[in-house]
Order: C-alpha cells, then sequence, then structure tokens
C-alpha cells in the first residue's frame, strides 16, 4: 500500500501529471528563444509612425489647421492687413472660471511635451538629459537664451512692421485677457508653454528621431524650421518667413549644441516680451505703433 500523504523532504506532484512531463515543460520554458529584434524597416515604420502620431497630437495638427485658415483669411474677400488675431483669448467672461479655462488650456497642451519625452526615454535614458532639458548650465542657458531673443526678437518687429505695411501680416492682438490679478501670471505661464511644446516637439524631439532615421542634418534642419513657421501661417505670411527664419536659427544650434533649454529660455522670453508688455502697454499707445 502507499502512503497518500508525501514523506518529508520530498515534493509532491498533482495526481495525473507525470513528473517528467513538468520537468520537460520547465526546461522548454527556460531554453526558449528570446523574441526576435524587429528588422530595421520596421524599426523605421514604427518610428515614423510614432513621429506622424506626435505631430498629429500637437504642432502638426495646429499646421494642417492654420493652412486651412490662411487659405479662408486669402479667399474672405478683406485684405489680410485689415483682418485680426488674437494669441491669448478669454474662454469666459467670468473671472474664475475663465482663469480655469486658460490653466486647463495650459496644462492640456503640455501632455504631447510629455509624451515625447517619454517616448524619447523608451530605452532607461533620460530623455531630459538626451536633449539638453536640464539645469545642469543654469548660467550658460540664460546667457545664450536672451542673446538670441534679442538676435529673434528685434528683427522680428521689424519684420512685423513691414508685412502690415505690404498688407502681408494680420493684426496681431497678443492678449485679449480681461485685467485680474491673475491675468499676467496666466500669460507667463502660457509664454513658458508654448516654448517648451515648440522647442521639445518641433526642435529636440523631431531633431532626435528624423536622425535616428537617418535623414541629412540639412534637411531635419529645413523640415523643422518649415514646420515651424506653417503653424504660424494664420497670422499672415511675414509671421510664417518669420518663425522659417527663426526656427533655421534654433535647429541650427541644437543641431551643433544637442541643448533645447537655451531655445525654451529664448522663446520665453520673447513670448513674455511679447504677451505681458501687450497686456501692460495701453491701447491708444498700441494704437499709434499698429499692435492695437
Amino acid at each position: 500500500m502507499t502512503d497518500d500523504v508525501a514523506a518529508p523532504g520530498r515534493s509532491s506532484t498533482p495526481t495525473g501529471a507525470p513528473t517528467g512531463d513538468l520537468t520537460a515543460a520547465s526546461t522548454a520554458a527556460s531554453t526558449a528563444a528570446p523574441s526576435p529584434s524587429p528588422s530595421p524597416s520596421a524599426a523605421r515604420r514604427r518610428v515614423t509612425a510614432e513621429i506622424w502620431i506626435v505631430l498629429g497630437l500637437s504642432l502638426g495638427q495646429s499646421a494642417v489647421y492654420a493652412l486651412v485658415n490662411i487659405a479662408a483669411r486669402l479667399t474672405a474677400g478683406t485684405p489680410l492687413a485689415q483682418q485680426s488675431a488674437t494669441l491669448n483669448p478669454s474662454r469666459s467672461p467670468r473671472p474664475y472660471l475663465d482663469l480655469t479655462y486658460q490653466l486647463l488650456g495650459i496644462g492640456f497642451a503640455l501632455v504631447p511635451v510629455v509624451l515625447a519625452l517619454f517616448l524619447l526615454s523608451a530605452h532607461g535614458r533620460s530623455a531630459a538629459r538626451r536633449i539638453g532639458l536640464d539645469g545642469s548650465r543654469p548660467g550658460r542657458d540664460l546667457g545664450v537664451g536672451v542673446g538670441l531673443a534679442a538676435l529673434i526678437g528685434i528683427p522680428g518687429l521689424g519684420l512685423y512692421a513691414l508685412g502690415r505695411a505690404v498688407g502681408l501680416t494680420v493684426e496681431i492682438q497678443a492678449s485679449a485677457l480681461d485685467a485680474a490679478w491673475w491675468t499676467i501670471p496666466v500669460l507667463i505661464l502660457a509664454a513658458l508653454k508654448n516654448a517648451l511644446l515648440e522647442e521639445v516637439v518641433v526642435v529636440g524631439y523631431l531633431t532626435e528621431r528624423l536622425g535616428e532615421l537617418r535623414w541629412s542634418p540639412v534637411v531635419i534642419v529645413l523640415v523643422s524650421s518649415v514646420l515651424r513657421g506653417s503653424y504660424h501661417l494664420y497670422q499672415g505670411i511675414g509671421p510664417f518667413v518669420g518663425n522659417l527664419v527663426m526656427g533655421l536659427v534654433f535647429a541650427e544650434y541644437y543641431r551643433r549644441r544637442r541643448r533645447v533649454m537655451p531655445l525654451v529660455v529664448a522663446h520665453t522670453v520673447l513670448n513674455v516680451v511679447a504677451f505681458v508688455g501687450y497686456a501692460l502697454i495701453p491701447a491708444d499707445v498700441l494704437a499709434a505703433i499698429g499692435l492695437g
């Protein structure tokens, strides 16, 4: 008679499951070949699809809308010089509801930035360090950023004035927020949001991913700058050209230095001067210089 209870020190085997079969299954599982790596062509297709998804959720989508918008403006029967574009409109006549909408808009607009950084860090490498979005060189990044802001901003004002004079640029209202205690802080946050979204996605992320696809540096810089100009087309032909030039400078700087932080600083400074300055300058002064 056999004992149904396993003896001490011996392992029990479920009824009907031969020990040999379990051992063979365990050995097969442990020696199974790893999943094959994707082929280079499959990897390229995946990266290409990823780029389209990220752009479709962010500034690529904005570029498509801007193209439709400029087509609508050019066929509206009203000259561009007599049209206007508001960059930071009010969302509600009720101040605290307007504040809520503004903060929600800023927060959700930064989701593509988080997505791009997440995707760039897929292999455990810090995406922020990879594209230079860190605080390792605060003094140098600040100095370079302010210098780039001056390099782009001063000629940009002249280009805007020229565009208005020849009828290729709409009247840009940098802010239409009602005066409230939170107006300037929200405009500063909006300036930072735009800087992070554009520089991380259009410069850092796009350059890294197109580089993985073996695109030439010249083509990468051109694609980045044309994309930047395209989603500003709703402001007219002048801002398209101005942002195209800005894109060439910024993308080339990143190609050489692999740091996006100075670009974020420069873009934030430009936006703060435009947004907050517009909100603080009296309406009659804005009208006198063609900005109101």
